[in-house]
């Protein structure tokens, strides 16, 4: 069976169905480098890492590029409050981004192309589109003129009118329409800026990505990739200058889009004081924790964080762990099909996690080395399990607020649950115990128990 996308531009699940087999091309969105990263925005490098290991298992290639954008408006208020050039913020953040997303588990992309590097490609791309009649200079700007493309708005299917109100455009006396957006802005002798047909300037957003994905993968792609966030006005104006810019059909065949990460049921924002930094969140947590989390719910349906769920992947992190450090021998192992099954299925994660879990149990009611083998090799392509047992354990470093007779009483009661057949209390003691770093061993001679840091 082919790998299952849900396409944001078809509004359904397609089969995926490359240009060219021996070539898939991939672009993400990544990050604007002028703070460090929250975890809204690891959510996409998350997602979009596991689509490239699932990408990669079936095809011989996967060219995955993934931008940083590094000429931002962000950047330069930054930049300007501290008093140094933007080189030093963009350097300083996205040495921090990559640190924060490896202890996420995740990948560098095949290739990670950054906006200063492409000012050439972006005037060029600029100068088609003037040349075509489909941009257009005024007061020192260089605009898109979406009235020359008639598709504008076939992406989040909403007419221009309705597009406008719903979103942040810029009003402007010097522009034809007012959903037309900026391609090149003048800049002043204070500011970052490059020579141009048009003067002294520096790129719009939207145009960065079209070249450097133009560049790197061509003038039409398989998928492109982004927050649910980006679908306007970012990747509808992206596909407009790029199909002008070419005169292609299609800018990128399969549109993908996560959903937001929510707080307590709760938008983040910094109005409400609930925007949580990956940064601090690693000083309190493993990455493979965070990892674990970001992959609980389905890519395209929001995440609500809180740390409920932190606790619960925690404890499923020590258990599965347990499982390695106690039977895992090295052999390898085929993944289990049903986890395959559910990634492909349009990266149906939760699904995936209650099949590995199911693994996990088989591999715990026996000591099955092929079953422990299966369990390592199918979290693997999760991004999972993917360090030495001991390794975890050691990191964890867990203290327990118990004392040796409350840890036996609830041992106790414990084996009071099951004998009465109730195993969803004595799941939940064990569950507690673990997540408290007490860890319990069932054997022949009865439960014993230790400190997961040991």
């Amino acid at each position: 069976m082919s790998i299952q996308i849900y396409n944001t531009l078809s509004r359904r699940k397609e089969p995926f169905v490359p240009i060219d087999p021996q070539r898939v091309t991939l672009y993400a969105c990544g990050p604007t480098v002028y703070n460090y990263a929250h975890i809204g925005n690891a959510r996409p490098a998350v997602i979009f890492d596991l689509l490239h290991r699932v990408l990669s298992r079936r095809f011989p290639q996967v060219i995955y590029a993934r931008n940083i954008t590094d000429v931002d408006d962000k950047i330069n208020q930054t930049a300007a409050a501290e008093g140094v050039p933007i080189e030093v913020i963009s350097r300083r953040y996205a040495e921090a981004y990559h640190a924060d997303m490896e202890q996420l588990g995740v990948g560098r992309p095949t290739i990670e192309p950054r906006a200063t590097d492409h000012i050439t490609e972006i005037i060029g791309m600029i100068d088609q589109l003037v040349d075509q009649g489909h941009a257009y200079l005024a007061e020192g700007h260089v605009l898109f003129d979406v009235g020359t493309f008639p598709d504008y708005g076939q992406l989040s299917r909403r007419d221009r009118r309705e597009m406008i109100a719903g979103a942040r455009v810029e009003v402007a006396p010097y522009k034809r329409n007012p959903g037309d957006f900026v391609l090149w802005k003048p800049s002043p002798e204070n500011l970052p800026g490059w020579d141009s047909p048009w003067g002294r300037g520096r790129p719009g957003w939207h145009i960065e990505c079209s070249a450097m994905s133009a560049a790197h993968l061509g003038e039409t792609i398989d998928i492109h990739a982004g927050g649910q966030d980006l679908v306007f006005p970012h990747h509808e104006n992206e596909i407009a200058q790029s199909r002008c810019a070419h005169g292609t059909e299609v800018f990128a065949r399969y549109w993908m889009h996560n959903g937001f990460v929510t707080v307590d049921k709760r938008k983040m924002s910094k109005s409400l004081g609930n925007t949580l930094v990956v940064h601090e969140l690693l000083k309190q947590w493993p990455g493979e924790v965070l990892r674990y989390v970001l992959l609980s719910a389905h890519y395209r349906q929001p995440l609500d964080w809180s740390d409920k769920v932190l606790e619960q992947a925690q404890t499923t992190l020590d258990r599965l762990y347990g499982l390695l450090r106690e039977h895992d021998d090295g052999r390898a192992a085929e993944a289990d099909p049903d986890v395959i099954a559910a990634l492909e299925d349009d990266l149906n994660t939760p699904t995936a996690l209650a099949a590995l879990n199911r693994v996990a149990r088989h591999a715990g009611s026996g000591t099955s080395t092929e079953a422990v083998a299966c369990l390592r090799a199918s979290a693997g392509i999760l991004g999972l399990l993917l360090q030495p047992a001991d390794a975890w354990f050691d990191q964890r470093k867990a203290e327990t607020d118990l004392d040796e007779p409350e840890i036996e009483a609830l041992i106790k009661a414990r084996q009071a649950a099951r004998a009465e057949r109730d195993f969803g209390r004595a799941d939940r003691i064990r569950d507690d115990l673990a997540a408290r770093g007490i860890l319990l061993k069932d054997g022949p001679e009865g439960t014993t128990w230790e400190a997961a840091s040991k």
